[in-house]
């Protein structure tokens, strides 16, 4: 086997396996989070907080609660970006909002990926990006607030400082 072919599959069955059970391989979280209220109260809960937070103002005691930009958005899909005021790498995120019984419950799947490429690891920033909106406009207290996701789900999830990220 020539020596190229020989490293790769080396990397490939041995030099992967640590980064694979801790999580994706690249900076990003997805979460699904489920409300006993309605799609209707959680999209306008994130939009108005997403724009709340579009200037630095939110960031002048520190943390990442600021810099965030409305992309678009209706009852189903919002789409938003992240600055991290720091560094000014940017993240995409979007969550997606699916009625259940009647439009009385509402299941959210939400993502938050960096743009940077070569970004890994990411201190659980892709998370904060996610659950300060959702505990900014309050929607961590709604009725039924239930939230799923792990570390495989999320990068670095549970070492995630959001009072930083």
């Amino acid at each position: 086997m020539h020596p190229v072919h020989l490293f790769i599959a080396f990397l490939l069955a041995f030099g992967t396996s640590g980064y694979c059970s801790a999580g994706p391989l690249h900076a990003q979280c997805k979460v699904e989070w489920y409300f006993g209220i309605s799609c209707k109260v959680v999209y306008e809960s994130l939009v108005s907080q997403i724009k709340k937070w579009r200037t630095m103002a939110g960031c002048t005691m520190g943390g990442q609660r600021c810099l965030y930009k409305l992309q678009s958005a209706s009852v189903h899909f919002i789409t938003a970006k992240h600055t991290n005021p720091i560094d000014r790498s940017v993240d995409d995120i979007n969550f997606r909002l699916v009625s259940h019984l009647f439009f009385t419950y509402c299941h959210v799947s939400a993502m938050s990926v960096s743009e940077t490429w070569y970004a890994i690891k990411d201190h659980g920033t892709n998370y904060c990006n996610l659950y300060n909106l959702l505990e900014g406009s309050g929607l961590t207290e709604a009725r039924g607030y239930r939230e799923v996701t792990s570390d495989f789900l999320c990068t670095q999830r549970s070492s995630a400082n959001c009072t930083i990220y």
